[in-house]
């Protein structure tokens, strides 16, 4: 039950951040900051509405899927592509989450490890290329990109 939670909040931060990024013309950082601040907030002021665990653990995985939504619309505009991320990352996350202690930017790449491997797999299915061809599509979008 308690990984269900965690699932759910991580939908709802890469989600709702897309959402009010892209539908409002919001930036993303703007929307990821307000959302989380929110949900951090709700929490603060409502301690004991859950468990301690979940407590700490929600705004967290809210926060880090938060990243997740701020993928420009032109990368990708699907919302199943970013519920499908949003949950990558909180399973990761609740799997490994004493990895991530003490890394600085651990959400950060959590977040893009999550939506690259669900931009890979929505691009097998897509285009029915082989994982290797996947690769390299994504590699030359990310090289180009950043030139």
């Amino acid at each position: 039950m308690t990984l269900i939670f965690i699932c759910i909040a991580g939908i709802l931060g890469a989600v709702l951040t897309f959402f009010i990024s892209a539908q409002y013309k919001q930036i993303a950082v703007g929307s990821s900051a307000l959302l989380s601040l929110l949900v951090g907030l709700f929490f603060y002021w409502f301690p004991d509405l859950l468990n301690a665990y979940l407590t700490k653990t929600i705004p967290v995985v809210f926060f880090g899927t938060s990243f997740i939504g701020m993928v420009s619309s032109k990368v990708c505009s699907s919302y199943i592509q970013l519920v499908v991320a949003g949950i990558l990352f909180s399973l990761i996350y609740s799997i490994k989450s004493q990895f991530f202690e003490g890394f600085g930017g651990a959400l950060g790449a959590l977040a893009f490890i999550a939506l690259l491997l669900t931009m890979i797999i929505f691009g097998l299915f897509k285009s029915r290329i082989n994982f290797k061809e996947a690769l390299v599509k994504v590699q030359k979008w990310i090289f180009n990109q950043h030139r």
